[in-house]
């Protein structure tokens, strides 16, 4: 099983975690050279982008939202629907191996943070009230994902699993 992503514990109301478990590890100056500092605030400081300005809140080409900054496969459009509040929505991950998830007690509020399993960047959140079948509304940040548009349902699939055959650390049931 893939690691979890440890609360160490809190500094002026902001979680200190340990990204030292994950897979996928870059030195702070990789991940700065990597992401735009939009992205760099968004997935390594947590934070959150405004709402409807999402590139990706209209997609419905077929294919997957990768983690921009490992290229794990997270999200296919199989599961994305418009939830209304103006950040991609998905009713479930493409493998429940590739999200982690956290409590979240930051702005008054307690939510469940999820986050890139492999390289431990902040996605969004999930909650508890979106559609049939998972009943889950997993809320991302565009500016985390990068989109590959493929041909179809098969096509998804063998990218997924052409993903998992790379991976030695990813155990599946």
């Amino acid at each position: 099983m893939l690691p979890l992503l440890v609360f160490v514990w809190f500094v002026q109301g902001k979680p200190v975690k340990d990204y030292t478990t994950f897979p996928f590890q870059l030195s702070e100056d990789e991940w700065r050279e990597r992401l735009t500092p939009e992205q760099y605030r968004i997935m390594r400081q947590h934070g959150t982008e405004p709402p409807f300005c999402s590139p990706f809140q209209d997609v419905d080409k077929v294919g997957v939202f990768l983690c921009r900054g490992c290229k794990t496969p997270l999200f296919a459009n199989l599961h994305k629907y418009d939830s209304g509040t103006g950040w991609p929505s998905f009713t479930q991950p493409i493998l429940d191996e590739v999200i982690g998830e956290l409590e979240d007690r930051s702005h008054g509020m307690v939510r469940t943070e999820v986050h890139c399993a492999v390289c431990g960047s902040h996605m969004g959140h999930v909650f508890p009230d979106g559609p049939r079948p998972t009943g889950l509304r997993y809320c991302i940040n565009s500016e985390a994902l990068e989109f590959v548009p493929l041909e179809d349902e098969a096509a998804i699939r063998d990218y997924v699993a052409n993903w998992v055959a790379e991976q030695n650390y990813l155990e599946l049931r």
